[in-house]
């Protein structure tokens, strides 16, 4: 049986020649159409369904001048508050007819300057980073591009990009001030790997200040629910009393919880237990696990506004801090 040829996609050119107009005439129907008579607009347009002509994102970034495309930069899709802070920041960019394309950087600046040189290559118009730490490799390549770029999920004034985030050493020292309230002295900190990772260490920034700073028993893991039950493997090994777990993520509180409902420690009667972040699921486990709030999708929202009109006004935008809030639910509790 012989196959059916495939049909040859309509382009500008059969589009004009099926209209009686120029191909100048065709581009300025789809990109300036306020520019055309609406007689001339409306037999376009016509053609247009007739031939089935759908653009080329080539094209139309040749003819308008833009690709309308932003890029992302995170350092994993595996945690939960990576994926809600892109599913806003996507949702609120495609409001305003843009793309996003997403890369990961397994929390590498190297890694992160290729990526981003790759999506400077495919001609995104915007980046959007985590945190504020990066390669002069990368710093170099935003200064000879001229790039829009914003960096998210840290809050400093003072840095050279605009950022959209959260204190992070006040939302540790919030959890901190929390458990030291509930009169709990002796607490462990669980956290994820410092090196290259300025929300960690601003996180354990927020620590120091504390009376009790230098009685804290530190535990560095993998950012995972099996990094939480390795530290608390760990933790009971060294056989040092504690009545309280301090996670700088929910997803390491819960692999902590899980850990200690394996070796059947009691959350809360025996051990009390916080995380930051506040992930969907954290309502639901159990016990609910008591956390500090950081709106990732408030900071999606925020991104992608700011990124717009940055686009649009060619104005700089202003740093933007986001509130962190103690959610106190069922796996703390107050020592007698």
């Amino acid at each position: 049986m012989e196959s059916r040829p495939k049909k040859k996609r309509a382009n500008l050119r059969d589009v004009a020649k099926a209209a009686g107009v120029s191909v100048a005439t065709v581009s300025r129907v789809l990109n300036s159409p306020k520019a055309v008579s609406e007689e001339t607009r409306l037999r376009v347009k016509e053609v247009i369904d007739m031939l089935h002509f759908v653009p080329s994102a080539a094209a139309r970034a040749i003819n308008s001048g833009r690709t309308r495309v932003i890029g992302a930069l995170v350092p994993t899709l595996d945690n939960a508050i990576f994926s809600r802070f892109l599913a806003a920041l996507e949702k609120h960019l495609a409001m305003h007819g843009l793309s996003l394309v997403v890369a990961t950087t397994s929390n590498d600046p190297e890694v992160e300057t290729e990526k981003a040189r790759g999506l400077v290559d495919i001609g995104v118009e915007a980046l959007i980073v985590s945190g504020i730490t990066h390669s002069p490799e990368f710093d170099k390549l935003i200064e000879q591009t001229r790039l829009p770029v914003i960096a998210t999920s840290y809050f400093e004034e003072n840095y050279h990009l605009p950022t959209v985030g959260y204190d992070n050493a006040s939302a540790s020292r919030i959890a901190l001030d929390f458990l030291l309230a509930s009169g709990h002295q002796k607490i462990a900190v669980v956290h994820g790997p410092v090196k290259n990772n300025d929300r960690t260490q601003a996180r354990l920034s927020g620590l120091k200040a504390a009376k009790l700073a230098h009685s804290l028993q530190m535990f560095e893991t993998d950012i995972s629910i099996q990094g939480g039950s390795t530290a608390i493997q760990n933790l009971l090994r060294a056989k040092t009393s504690f009545t309280a777990i301090l996670c700088f993520s929910d997803v390491l509180a819960m692999g902590v919880l899980f850990e200690l409902q394996r070796q059947q420690i009691n959350v809360p009667e025996e051990v009390s237990l916080i995380g930051i972040d506040d992930l969907p699921s954290s309502p639901y486990t159990f016990p609910a696990i008591t956390t500090v709030h950081l709106p990732v999708a408030r900071m999606g929202e925020v991104a992608a506004k700011s990124i717009v009109r940055w686009l649009d006004s060619q104005t700089v935008p202003d740093p933007y801090l986001l509130p962190a809030e103690l959610i106190v639910r069922h796996s703390t509790r107050k020592l007698a």
